[in-house]
């Protein structure tokens, strides 16, 4: 009997251990990063359209990876307000890695181009853990 009680008081002991350690793994996680970026308007469609297979290899040379991306054909369903002609949205891992890769001179030379070419915002957004 005081096997079994040992066994269980034991076996117990383990599960707890365990559900505080996955627990703390949870807890360390960062959550991902995001990148938005609106199109609001296009003012010059060869200019933004000679850039737009530029961006994806910068992309994923960050580390980061293409969650939504709207093209000509897309539709965007406004809800409230007037919706963005584009909209792209970028996942990284970190802040830093996306604020390395909106830093890099690759995205820089790209960005002139889109600013003069639209009128857009673009902006970094924190997620949240899971």
């Amino acid at each position: 009997m005081k096997r079994l009680l040992a066994l269980a008081l034991t076996l117990l002991a383990g599960v707890a251990i365990g559900a505080t350690a996955v627990q703390g793994l949870h807890a360390q996680a960062k959550p991902p990063t995001y990148v938005v970026v609106a199109i609001r308007k296009i003012n010059d469609a060869d200019s933004y359209k000679a850039i737009l297979p530029k961006y994806p290899p910068l992309v994923a040379a960050a580390g980061g990876r293409y969650v939504a991306r709207t093209t000509s054909d897309d539709k965007i369903t406004a809800l409230d307000g007037t919706p963005p002609q584009r909209f792209i949205l970028l996942a990284f891992e970190s802040a830093e890695k996306a604020q390395a890769w909106h830093n890099s001179a690759g995205i820089k030379e790209l960005d002139a181009i889109r600013f003069k070419s639209t009128d857009s915002l673009s902006f970094i957004v924190e997620g949240m853990a899971e």
